[in-house]
């Protein structure tokens, strides 16, 4: 079992889901409006006057064998559409009740 964390640009929020969807993801938890600034390329959505726009972020719990195709859907979409600054990460999951 793994989990994935994923953020992005509030306004691809169906685009991200519907990459969980197509996986055959169907639990997950998101948050709101969360403010952020990309290490890379990314410009801040801080919500301000300045920076308007937000970010919001994904966690899902899934079988080890959905990764890599998510990962593969999320990296296509972040391609083709920088602006997202779409982040994803990974991590083992020991138990679950």
């Amino acid at each position: 079992m793994k989990a994935i964390f994923v953020t992005y640009n509030q306004a691809y929020y169906d685009d991200i889901t519907a990459i969980l969807n197509a996986n055959g993801v169907k639990g997950y938890t998101e948050w709101d409006e969360i403010k952020g600034h990309g290490s890379v390329k990314g410009e801040p959505h801080l919500g301000s006057h300045a920076w308007p726009t937000l970010n919001n972020a994904i966690i899902s719990f899934v079988e080890d064998d959905r990764v890599e195709g998510i990962l593969k859907n999320l990296r296509e979409k972040d391609e083709k559409a920088p602006e997202l600054g779409l982040r994803a990460f990974v991590w083992g999951i020991e138990q679950m009740i």
